[in-house]
């Protein structure tokens, strides 16, 4: 019998759909010959192989603006739904709307960064490119910090620590990147941000473990004042017991 919350399904399929979305972009900027493979020496005649050069060009321009735009969106959904959950908890509630707020702006950033490709609009992308990676990077410190808080199902301290890991990664390879393209190694500095970009999606991806401990429901009333209750649309049930069906 499926004993989690169907939610725990959420990030998973975020992190593999996202992952695909972004290698497929890859593979049909390198088969029309737009840019350099990522294992290969870059020679110049070709571009190097970062993420926002690979979806410049159509026709992987308009795989990278879609799969930009439904990542975004999922991420959001995340957030909000991992806000929610932690409202129940004992961590300080400036720490939880920060946290959300800094993730939805994440998510923002990356629709501009799919939808106003690098060539056209640079200053644009760019900016969605600081947000995505920057605010993105805080969020993961911020839910390493809150996974041990909180330590849901006391499963805290084992989550935690993998999501320290993990965020010292993000930021490691963020930090390279920026580096190693200031220096003139774009083929290097291409393969840190793809690192960069896989360690963020595993990072999202681990949000399976405490989402599989939840339910939501909503709630639809022809009463324009609300639910008797006085509770939210946005009902959450806030743990999931094992004997429930």
């Amino acid at each position: 019998m499926w004993r989690c919350s169907p939610w725990a399904l959420l990030p998973p399929l975020f992190s593999v759909l996202t992952a695909a979305g972004l290698w497929i972009v890859y593979f049909v900027a390198v088969h029309d010959m737009r840019i350099e493979p990522l294992g290969s020496k870059y020679t110049r005649e070709k571009r190097p192989p970062f993420i926002s050069v690979a979806g410049n060009y159509a026709p992987a321009s308009c795989i990278f603006s879609e799969v930009m735009n439904l990542a975004a969106f999922l991420g959001f959904m995340i957030g909000v739904l991992r806000y929610v959950q932690l409202k129940n908890y004992s961590v300080k509630p400036w720490l939880n709307v920060c946290s959300l707020v800094t993730f939805s702006l994440g998510c923002f950033g990356m629709t501009l960064v799919g939808n106003f490709q690098v060539f056209a609009e640079m200053a644009v992308h760019n900016a969605g490119t600081f947000m995505t990676f920057g605010l993105g990077t805080l969020f993961c410190w911020i839910q390493s910090y809150v996974t041990l808080v909180v330590n849901i199902k006391n499963e805290g301290r084992t989550v935690g620590i993998i999501r320290f890991v993990l965020a010292a990664s993000i930021t490691i390879s963020m930090i390279t990147h920026f580096s190693l393209v200031a220096q003139k190694l774009f083929m290097q500095g291409a393969q840190c941000q793809w690192a960069l970009v896989m360690f963020f999606l595993l990072f999202i991806g681990t949000f399976a473990v405490e989402f599989r401990h939840i339910r939501f429901h909503i709630v639809c009333t022809e009463n324009c004042r609300g639910p008797e209750s006085g509770s939210g649309v946005l009902t959450e049930v806030p743990m999931y017991h094992p004997d429930q069906l």
